[in-house]
């Protein structure tokens, strides 16, 4: 007889995300954890109460969780989504000289049209750099509350790319116009991204340098005047963080947790507009399948859960070759196969995920040893991983991608059926996928007033489509797709086109 199953810790959750975003802006592994170490201790120094400290702890773990909101069209722009977020979390044009030296490097990730991607992040018009920045502000926005934080969390996180001389972004913030835990968090992030480059010592220069333009000059001294980097000094970042956790810590059951990762398969997904909705996708195919197969409730949880988390390592791989409609290089395909490793690299190094990483990260495996990224055999496949493998093919195929339309829902079961017959993936796996595959009911009731056009609009939005291309695509004119997306963005409260696409991912709307 098994025993009740363990209660699981938020904040290990949380850390998942947070090792997540590290991936998806280059930044250093751990750099969240990082901040929100330097964060929370800096709030206990200057004398926040416990509430208040509380704010900083999750506002630091989580800054960069909108930071896939604009992966296609940065990618799109300046040829690599995450060599662009690692160059632009350090840039200051509050200093003219260090900026011209920033700007002169920048875009040497891509050597070959480097001139052209430095002169297309120099002439956009700051107008256009708000309407970005204010999408990250509201993917933040929608999945803030979603991740149980407080409303002075959150709106921190709208104020990740505020500078305290107003040069920020999307509102221009100035000084005290942006909240205590704001200036607390940019501070924190800034120490620890010049640590890793600089040194504790040149960081601390670092920090003194941008107070007064980036950074609040009373913080700036309050940082210099303690030894605050004593707690990074620690042999696990992650148990400190969880040590020094403000408040009573909030613990959850394994079943509860579905809701945690929803939120991580949202910011995943968001790293392609060929990919929004596949997480959810999976974990629903992957879900009917395993009941049709006989699994228990608990089994049916961790399944679902671990098929939304499969594909967290994809943060890892620049959109540019998600989004890419052209044949991929050898490299880009070693780049490609590592996006399992780095899922199970996630979920292992955070105890309330562990139990998922195997199954998560054993997607691409095959029963003829031909997957990846470790390369097991039959014997090594539970039933639950061919179930996922399966769904994660069959979801695929009846997706579009940049290279090709969706296949319809008897072909993808025909090629499904065929690779079961390669040897590649379990037959009664893939029978009972396409047989959930033909047991989703009609959707008879659309989330918040929005009619069938309107999902069709929101749909074509989502991925980044012209109000132009939409109109041809739908056969209407540009005129009537404005009106459709403003009734659109009135009845869902979202005013970005990535808002919305949580929207339409968070109610099941995504893929079609």
């Amino acid at each position: 007889m098994t025993g009740p199953a363990p209660s699981i810790r938020v904040t290990e959750v949380l850390a998942a995300l947070s090792l997540t975003t590290d991936l998806a802006t280059g930044a250093p592994f751990e750099k969240g954890l990082a901040t929100c170490l330097v964060a929370t201790t800096l709030a206990e120094r200057i004398g926040l109460d416990q509430a208040d400290r509380r704010t900083v702890f999750h506002a630091a773990l989580l800054g960069a969780i909108g930071c896939t909101s604009r992966a296609s069209e940065n990618a799109a722009a300046f040829a690599d989504d995450i060599a662009f977020q690692q160059a632009y979390h350090v840039l200051d044009p509050g200093d003219s000289s260090v900026f011209a030296a920033q700007l002169e490097q920048f875009g040497s990730w891509a050597p070959d049209i480097q001139p052209q991607v430095r002169d297309r992040y120099v002439s956009s018009p700051p107008a256009n750099t708000a309407a970005a920045v204010r999408s990250v502000c509201e993917v933040s926005r929608a999945l803030g509350p979603r991740l149980g934080l407080p409303d002075a969390a959150v709106l921190a996180l709208t104020e990740v790319k505020e500078r305290w001389d107003g040069r920020g972004a999307p509102e221009h913030l100035r000084g005290d116009q942006i909240s205590l835990t704001g200036r607390i968090v940019h501070l924190a992030e800034q120490a620890v991204l010049a640590a890793a480059g600089q040194g504790r010592r040149g960081a601390e220069a670092e920090l003194r340098r941008r107070a007064g333009g980036h950074l609040d000059p009373e913080l700036v001294d309050a940082f210099a005047a303690d030894a605050l980097w004593d707690c990074l000094d620690v042999p696990d970042a992650l148990t400190a963080v969880m040590h020094a956790e403000p408040g009573v810590p909030v613990y959850i059951r394994p079943a509860e947790r579905l809701q945690l990762c929803l939120a991580l398969a949202i910011v995943v997904d968001l790293k392609g507009r060929w990919l929004l909705g596949h997480s959810g996708h999976v974990a629903d195919l992957a879900r009917g399948a395993a009941e049709l197969a006989g699994s228990s409730a608990a089994e049916l949880d961790t399944l679902r859960a671990a098929a939304l988390l499969h594909d967290i390592g994809r943060a890892a791989v620049s959109t540019a070759i998600w989004d890419r409609p052209g044949p991929l290089s050898l490299g880009d395909w070693e780049r490609v196969r590592l996006h399992t490793y780095w899922t199970d690299r996630v979920l292992r190094r955070c105890p309330g995920l562990t139990d998922l990483a195997d199954l998560a990260a054993g997607h691409h495996e095959r029963l003829d040893g031909t997957g990846y990224h470790r390369g097991v055999r039959s014997h090594d496949l539970a039933r639950p991983a061919r179930i996922l493998g399966a769904a994660d093919v069959f979801a695929a195929l009846t997706e579009a991608r940049p290279h090709r339309p969706a296949f319809s829902g008897d072909d993808a079961a025909k090629l499904l059926m065929a690779e079961a017959a390669s040897g590649a993936l379990d037959t009664a796996a893939c029978a009972a996928v396409i047989e959930a595959a033909g047991l989703r009911k009609p959707r008879t009731e659309l989330p918040c007033g929005l009619t069938e056009r309107e999902v069709d609009v929101l749909r074509l939005a989502a991925r980044g489509l012209s109000n132009r291309q939409i109109a041809a695509e739908l056969v209407v004119s540009e005129r009537t797709v404005g009106h459709h997306l403003a009734h659109i963005y009135d009845k869902t409260g979202r005013r970005t086109r990535a808002g919305a696409a949580v929207f339409a991912m968070e109610h099941g709307l995504l893929p079609d």
